[in-house]
């Protein structure tokens, strides 16, 4: 856990409001005593927003969480969870309360979270604030995997390419054969497929990085403050994970891979001039023998192909 100063400590666990820090890991690393109720956390525990999530509904407590795939629900808010500087949203708990939460996040990826209870509020325009944020979330969110869609990465990659930001490094990554795989296998099963990969890409990423589905079974990574040699080691690691998938038990030797082009860029650049160029990086790593990565600039000889 990090640090309160004592009298701090003292001041936020005498308070009804809920606060609690993670780290760029999205693990916990500090809550005051009305957080640590509300999710049944011992004190000093760090635990992933995931497992306090998965634990208490599993349990039947804390974040009241409707949806019938509470897998598909982990990954498709995960995706979005933290992505911008601050959001703010309604949210209901099994113990009757109602809560306005706001996130806040620093440019080095840590999040502030504080909680008020609303219950008492009068709830006059509760439901049309509801339909709002539903509004929005499906706006943002690819409806076959649940991560985020291209609008929602379009706008992350304009931040990394804003005035005074930094840059970074973007990756689209295709899955190898696909109209294969469904020829092989069947539009429903290749459709399981996308979503295994989806899961898998996103369970790996750092709060500063988005991923999400472009379209077909294209996806793209945007890495903030990242080289082209980072993104390489990021991405390896993502193409070893993938390779040892086996994610349709009727077909248990089933595998699949995928290639990615990547590409960097700072402010001036656009999204058009950078995506383009991590396009025809991708385009030379499937001539070049798929399940590989090709780095804009980079001659073919300097095509990564998967460790391992």
């Amino acid at each position: 856990m990090i640090l309160v100063p004592d009298q701090l400590a003292a001041l936020y666990d005498s308070t009804q409001v809920l606060v609690a820090a993670y780290d760029s890991f999205d693990r916990l690393r500090y809550a005051n005593a009305a957080f640590r109720a509300a999710f049944f956390l011992a004190p000093g525990e760090e635990v992933t927003w995931a497992e306090i999530m998965r634990r208490n509904h599993a349990e039947r407590r804390g974040t009241i969480i409707a949806a019938p795939d509470f897998d598909a629900w982990l990954v498709s808010t995960s995706s979005r969870r933290g992505k911008v500087p601050y959001r703010s949203f309604e949210t209901d708990l099994y113990d009757g309360r109602w809560l306005l939460m706001t996130e806040s996040v620093s440019a080095s990826g840590w999040m502030l979270c504080i909680a008020s209870d609303i219950t008492t509020l009068k709830a006059d325009g509760r439901d049309v604030r509801q339909a709002r944020d539903r509004a929005i979330k499906e706006a943002q969110t690819d409806d076959l995997t649940g991560i985020a869609n291209r609008r929602f990465i379009t706008a992350r990659v304009d931040d990394m390419l804003a005035p005074g930001a930094l840059g970074g490094a973007l990756c689209v990554l295709d899955l190898d054969n696909f109209k294969y795989i469904n020829d092989l296998v069947g539009h429903l099963a290749g459709d399981a497929v996308l979503r295994d990969f989806a899961a898998r890409i996103n369970g790996l990423i750092r709060r500063k990085d988005c991923f999400g589905r472009i379209g077909g079974e294209e996806f793209v990574l945007v890495l903030p403050q990242t080289s082209a040699a980072e993104a390489v080691l990021i991405v390896e690691r993502m193409l070893s994970l993938v390779r040892q998938s086996r994610p349709l038990p009727q077909w248990p030797d089933f595998a699949y891979t995928f290639s990615a082009g990547i590409a960097t860029g700072g402010p001036g650049t656009t999204f058009t001039d950078l995506y383009g160029r991590a396009d025809r990086a991708l385009y030379m790593a499937k001539m070049g023998g798929r399940n590989r990565i090709q780095v804009d600039g980079e001659a073919p000889p300097a095509v990564m192909a998967a460790r391992g």
